[in-house]
């Protein structure tokens, strides 16, 4: 099982679960982040500002390499982006998912919410779409992201995704077709800590107003279209004003499967405190997914939060 430690950044020095609004809460020590969003804040922004920004600044430095351009190459090479940005106020959600050529998904995710009457967009036609929507294309592919890319074909295509097909996914790269039979089972995970860093963001103000925003370039060496936890509402993020917010960070093809976000804000919305919720989140996981690591952060409509890893 993978240990790690997810630091939250904070707007500033409180014991941890103490009340205080306004809030920037965000998973890994992401600080410029947080900085870019409380300046929002403070400057007289909106909550949506607030997620917007932040998450927008680890996209343009490229935040452990697992947030914005030219980090975790597909099977192909191609790094490709995710993102979802959601208004506790209204309810309202945008995301992006299988993202190419635009490097401020972010700015995308928010481009669905406000200008269409959809919540996520995928692919090449999100690209499209960003690009009607006046965002520039760019090349995704830094020099470290064809070196990794190399440097695992040279290594026959290790860690990689696939299961019960032809060739052998453990010894040889693709192309893979299935097998003609199989027994059904269960190959070890390769995903590791640095893998699949998302940045997860929630923001409140004074005024009650919340709202939270993901961004990653998701899971190296992932089959090409693959989209985890991040731009899914309820599973990467999910905020509703009148019970606070949660966003989760960990093995995104795990997570998405028990929206741990959506269930920690419904907890806070029956009256549990954010360490309880957070934790009831995480523990139905592991009920089924024994060695699953990943974390979730949890702040209710008072300023209380928590964090919760495992």
């Amino acid at each position: 099982m993978f240990t790690f430690l997810l630091i939250c950044t904070l707007t500033s020095l409180l014991p941890l679960g103490h009340a205080s609004l306004p809030l920037v809460i965000n998973t890994w020590p992401f600080k410029n982040a947080t900085a870019a969003a409380w300046s929002a804040l403070q400057s007289g922004g909106s909550v949506l500002d607030a997620v917007e920004r932040g998450c927008a600044r680890c996209e343009m430095e490229q935040c452990d390499g697992s947030v914005g351009y030219g980090g975790s190459p597909d099977e192909s090479g191609e790094t490709t982006l995710d993102a979802l940005i959601m208004n506790g106020d209204t309810m309202e959600v945008g995301a992006v998912a299988d993202l190419r050529r635009i490097k401020n998904a972010i700015g995308v995710a928010r481009a669905v919410m406000e200008h269409t009457e959809h919540t996520l967009l995928v692919g090449e036609s999100a690209s499209v779409f960003a690009e009607n929507m006046g965002f520039i294309a760019e090349d995704l592919t830094t020099n470290k992201s064809v070196n990794i890319f190399s440097e695992w074909l040279k290594g026959s295509c290790q860690p990689n995704y696939r299961k019960n097909v032809s060739p052998d996914p453990s010894k040889s790269c693709g192309p893979y077709r299935p097998k003609a039979t199989w027994k059904q089972s269960k190959r070890a995970r390769h995903a590791n800590i640095h893998a699949h860093d998302t940045i997860g963001m929630i923001a409140l103000d004074r005024d009650g107003h919340v709202a939270a925003g993901t961004s990653t370039n998701g899971l190296t060496h992932k089959v090409p279209g693959r989209v985890g936890d991040s731009p899914i509402v309820g599973a990467g993020a999910y905020v509703d004003s009148l019970a606070g917010g949660a966003a989760a960070t960990g093995d995104g093809d795990v997570m998405m499967r028990f929206l741990p976000s959506y269930l920690a804000v419904e907890l806070m919305r029956a009256g549990v405190d954010p360490s309880a919720a957070c934790k009831s989140a995480i523990s139905r996981i592991k009920r089924h997914y024994s060695e699953f690591f990943g974390a979730i952060i949890c702040a209710n409509t008072t300023g209380h939060y928590e964090v919760i890893l495992f």
